[in-house]
């Protein structure tokens, strides 16, 4: 068993779990942390995905009660159909566009200078829809709840997820986001901030778990039970630290907007383009 091997799992477990449902991108943060740590190669890219499950698990044991709640309800219940429905439709259009250019996406940008330059094209569209959002709303309403033409998850119609659906997929360009694209995006359809945040957690159940399975699929034949110490101990870290994530930002998008992210993205993104053409960190390309 290999000792630094384990540890650095559990290394890129917190980085995961703390960054999966902030808008600052947790595939970007894992390939500059994995490209630091040298933990780098085709098993951890899909390491990489498949930990996004234990980041999952803490979604489902904090939304339990709803969760059980629509299954309980899919036969018999408009409410718990409804939703169920908006969730499978936000997820389709990033979905198919995954599985059509899941290869291109990893071989030409999974790497720190085009993560970098995401991390800043992203603060910019925060930043510009967080100025949009204070010019027409007004700076103390952070929430947006007297304002939104949707308050509540429960108030979108299967048009609202779709248009959530569609701003997810700029998520799959590492170094945007996918919290923070369908928050965003949400945001600018008219969601509230606080119902923009829960569907994009509840968006995340079968994107991550559906972008984990196939990657396993896919890369199977190159993983062998030795595999499975490594994936475990980062899966059980990214749960630990993704549930205490959750928790802390339900309070937080009550009382903030997000332009700090914004600002730490832009910062994060010109030390890694400067560390790494300087060459004084070892980012490897």
């Amino acid at each position: 068993m290999d000792i630094l091997l384990l540890v650095k799992a559990a290394i890129l477990g917190i980085v995961e779990g703390l960054t999966e449902f902030l808008p600052i991108s947790s595939t970007g943060h894992l390939i500059l942390a994995g490209s630091l740590i040298g933990f780098t190669g085709q098993n951890a890219s899909t390491f990489e995905i498949v930990i996004q499950t234990g980041a999952i698990l803490a979604v489902i044991w904090e939304y339990r009660a709803r969760i059980l709640s629509t299954l309980a309800g899919l036969f018999t219940e408009r409410r718990a159909q409804k939703f169920a429905l908006n969730v499978v439709i936000a997820f389709l259009p990033a979905a198919a566009i995954g599985v059509a250019f899941n290869k291109v996406i990893k071989e030409h940008l999974f790497h720190p200078r085009p993560v970098a330059a995401a991390f800043i094209v992203g603060a910019l569209i925060i930043l510009w829809v967080e100025h949009r959002h204070r010019r027409l709303y007004g700076a103390r309403d952070l929430e947006g709840m007297r304002h939104a033409r949707i308050e509540t998850v429960d108030d979108m119609t299967p048009l609202d997820a779709l248009k959530v659906g569609i701003a997810q997929c700029a998520g799959l360009v590492p170094g945007t986001s996918r919290s923070g694209a369908t928050i965003i995006g949400g945001m600018l359809f008219g969601l509230s901030r606080t119902a923009a945040t829960e569907f994009s957690f509840f968006l995340a159940i079968p994107t991550l778990i559906g972008a984990a399975v196939y990657s396993l699929y896919k890369e199977s034949s190159s993983l062998s039970w030795a595999d499975a110490p490594v994936f475990g101990v980062g899966s059980v870290f990214a749960f630990i630290s993704a549930f205490l994530c959750i928790r802390w930002l339900l309070r937080f998008v009550s009382t903030h907007d997000f332009t700090g992210f914004a600002w730490y993205r832009i910062a994060f993104g010109l030390i890694v383009l400067a560390t790494f053409g300087t060459g004084w960190l070892p980012w490897h390309a």
